[in-house]
């Protein structure tokens, strides 16, 4: 098994869903259209692909200056733990460079996860959730 790593390649909405609902991730998968919105504003999308099927996705939004905030990484359940994510990561932070910070939101589930790929806790964050 070879995995490929693709940036800002368009992927459709219906892959984006498969993706979140097999990785565990919570999304709105069943809401495409919300889905095609949230890939078209992305300003940076890495996928990780075997060979035409899309197994991962690191979508973030950045002013490719000070800040990228990395809402959404995904891998399918059947390729967790194969260091997916973690190139999925470091492949955002080549994209972004040394001077823009990386922040994201964890999932509780996920929180042993980010310090185990660099990422250190913070707690100086605030957010205002969502309504639907």
């Amino acid at each position: 098994m070879t995995i490929t790593y693709k940036t800002n390649v368009s992927i459709r909405a219906e892959q984006a869903a498969e993706v979140f609902v097999h990785s565990g991730i919570k999304r709105p998968a069943q809401d495409l259209d919300r889905i095609q919105r949230m890939l078209d504003h992305a300003s940076l999308t890495i996928t990780a692909w075997n060979d035409s099927e899309l197994i991962g996705i690191a979508r973030a939004l950045t002013d490719f200056s000070y800040c990228c905030y990395l809402s959404d990484l995904a891998v399918v359940k059947d390729y967790q733990n194969q260091g997916i994510g973690t190139q999925l990561i470091k492949h955002v932070q080549s994209e972004i460079g040394e001077e823009i910070a990386l922040i994201l939101l964890s999932a509780p589930s996920a929180m042993n996860y980010y310090p185990k790929v660099g990422f250190h806790q913070i707690d100086n964050g605030f957010k205002i959730d969502r309504i639907r």
